[in-house]
């Protein structure tokens, strides 16, 4: 996992999913990215569900509404897998 300094300013501003992973963009210029297979119901999903992603509001995490999959930008600089896997 690599990712920004904490800043408590910082938010997601973009998301890609890029070899097996996702990269959180920030606000900082910072990059955040933990491995999908962390999260067994987006490691599961179609593409093209993976692709339909919302920020929440105030870039603080990402929501997946075809799979109802959230995950919080504090999660993943944690390096926190889900209680799933």
């Amino acid at each position: 996992m690599t990712s920004s300094e904490n800043n408590a300013g910082t938010t997601i501003r973009n998301l890609r999913l890029v070899d097996g992973c996702i990269e959180a963009e920030l606000t900082d210029g910072g990059l955040v990215s933990v491995p999908i297979a962390w999260y067994p119901r987006l490691a599961r999903a179609e593409v093209e569900a993976l692709n339909n992603w919302r920020l929440h509001p105030g870039g603080g995490g990402i929501r997946w509404p075809d799979i109802d999959e959230d995950l919080s930008l504090d999660g993943m600089r944690r390096g926190a897998p889900s209680p799933e896997t």
